[in-house]
């Protein structure tokens, strides 16, 4: 008996590069965040303060910085925000 090998229809060779296109993107897209994920799990921390000073014998409640700033939220419903360079106290905001 002679057998000749079939052709596969047009449909199912654009299913078959569709398919495989969709996983190469999605190796691309998985390869881009595991890079993006280390690079930011890389960078250094921005530098705490050794010690702040609060005052009015308050407590601390939270902590925020920016790049030459740190703030501090307070027990008794205050937000002080600090100098990054000098640690002294540069404006204090009374929440409501």
């Amino acid at each position: 008996m002679d057998e000749t090998p079939e052709t596969e229809p047009a449909q199912v060779r654009a299913l078959r590069r569709l398919v495989t296109a969709l996983t190469l993107t999605m190796i691309a897209g998985v390869v881009v965040v595991a890079t993006a994920l280390v690079i930011r799990l890389g960078a250094t921390a921005p530098a705490l303060p050794d010690s702040i000073a609060l005052p009015g014998g308050a407590r601390a409640v939270a902590f925020t910085q920016g790049p030459d700033w740190y703030a501090v939220t307070t027990d008794d419903d205050r937000i002080l925000i600090f100098d990054r360079a000098t640690g002294e106290l540069r404006q204090e905001i009374a929440v409501e």
